[in-house]
């Protein structure tokens, strides 16, 4: 059984975009892991006679560079090259990160997931997001709690630590449960 060579870093791009959108900072991340796992990989498959031929001869397959710039000179212009045929698009990554996140995250947490991968919500989209704010807060809280608001303190400051860490607003979050 022959083996399979492996996949191109532009095969194994297009391969995690198509499983779901990356933002950039996301994607190159993944792909310098991999270039980099590959290189040290290649250098620690180097064959004896291979170190023997090095200049010095004091070489080892563990001790064998590679060049980091080049490795992230290549993702980076791999990138541009992803993104100027479509295949990266970090507004879609956006409206996709949304759409995933809305049902049952609060705008905070949304805006600061986005924040991690160096992105923001645009005006329209920060207005959509507050308008639904507590109808989406209020669909979490009965789902997760029920439709009849507690009476008990201990019970009322649990479900208010619940929704505020999926990044409700305090004074929403306030008003849902005062309903």
């Amino acid at each position: 059984m022959a083996m399979r060579a492996p996949l191109s870093l532009k095969a194994r791009a297009i391969g995690l975009l198509a499983q779901r959108e990356h933002s950039r900072t996301e994607l190159r991340r993944k792909l310098l892991r991999i270039e980099q796992q590959r290189a040290r990989q290649s250098a620690a498959a180097m064959t004896d006679e291979a170190i023997d031929a090095a200049d010095d001869g004091d070489a080892t397959p563990d001790a064998a560079e590679y060049d980091d710039e080049a490795v992230e000179t290549t993702v980076d212009t791999l990138l541009d090259a992803l993104a100027a045929q479509g295949y990266l698009d970090e507004t879609r990554f956006v409206e996709s990160r949304l759409h995933l996140r809305a049902g049952r995250f609060g705008t905070q947490r949304i805006q600061q997931e986005l924040a991690q991968h160096g992105l923001k919500l645009d005006a329209e989209q920060q207005a959509t997001l507050r308008d639904t704010e507590l109808e989406r807060a209020r669909q979490v809280w009965v789902k997760r709690f029920g439709a009849e608001p507690s009476v008990e303190p201990t019970e009322r400051a649990r479900q208010t630590r619940f929704l505020l860490a999926r990044g409700f607003a305090p004074d929403l979050v306030r008003r849902l449960l005062r309903l």
